[in-house]
């Protein structure tokens, strides 16, 4: 049974929005108390699927398709988010592309997909909504494997790192109409492939020894929101791990 309509805080744009974090960010931030504007690409049943969760808090919601892969033109998004939500104050660029691959395996067609996604998208999408909306926040959504130089996700770590970089360029530039920052969350919400086995193995190397959980990222995700003293930062959230690269050779030479 739906709850009776809040009163909005705006409209959030959730790239991604249907699944996996994507879906934790649309339904958190319809709790919140914004209207909700879900992003995808195929996940068309599961858009649906989260969309009737966000409206079941007692805001609105639509979806929106849209193959970032395909179209040079990210801004229509933008565009046909803000016709439909005129208050679109918030952007979560939470859509991303994953492959584990080294530098030595690494196609120029993967390297492309993975910087077209996970940076240009972004990148182009940040300035639309500045210019579209004017004001209001948008929180990038990056890795913790920023912290390591993983050569095993070679051309997925590079667009991560950039996205990262972006984020401290952005923020500058649309400042103080539009503050960007970053989340970055470690071990919460695993690919459904990985066993039980490799995620015991991932806690045992992250100092409160357990995995995050979904309420750890939207805590985080309304502490970015909420405090709007805080620009151009990235929070990480994953428990300490990105803390433990000591380095090699550090401390023990005889």
């Amino acid at each position: 049974m739906p709850k009776s309509k809040k009163m909005s805080k705006g409209t959030a744009l959730v790239t991604g929005g249907a699944v996996r974090l994507g879906k934790v960010f649309s339904n958190a931030l319809a709790e919140a108390g914004y209207n909700i504007a879900i992003h995808y690409n195929t996940s068309s049943e599961a858009a649906n699927e989260t969309a009737e969760l966000c409206r079941q808090t007692g805001v609105e919601c639509d979806i929106f398709q849209f193959d970032f892969n395909q179209s040079n033109d990210v801004g229509k998004l933008i565009r046909s988010t803000h016709k439909r939500f005129p208050d679109l104050n918030v952007l979560i660029n939470s859509a991303s592309v994953y492959d584990q691959v080294t530098m030595m395996n690494t196609s120029e067609e993967v390297l492309e997909k993975q910087f077209k996604v996970n940076l240009m998208t972004p990148y182009f999408l940040t300035k639309a909504f500045a210019k579209q909306c004017k004001t209001g926040s948008v929180i990038n959504i990056i890795d913790n494997k920023i912290a390591f130089n993983q050569y095993q996700y070679s051309a997925y770590l590079l667009s991560k790192k950039s996205l990262a970089e972006f984020t401290k360029l952005a923020a500058l530039e649309l400042a103080p109409a539009v503050r960007v920052n970053a989340l970055a969350p470690g071990v919460v919400l695993p690919a459904s492939e990985r066993s039980q086995d490799y995620i015991d193995w991932r806690v045992s190397g992250i100092p409160v020894q357990k995995q995050g959980t979904t309420e750890n990222i939207t805590q985080a995700l309304y502490y970015l929101l909420d405090n709007d003293f805080i620009c151009g930062q990235i929070l990480t959230v994953d428990g300490g791990e990105s803390l433990t690269n000591t380095g090699q050779n550090a401390a023990s030479y005889e």
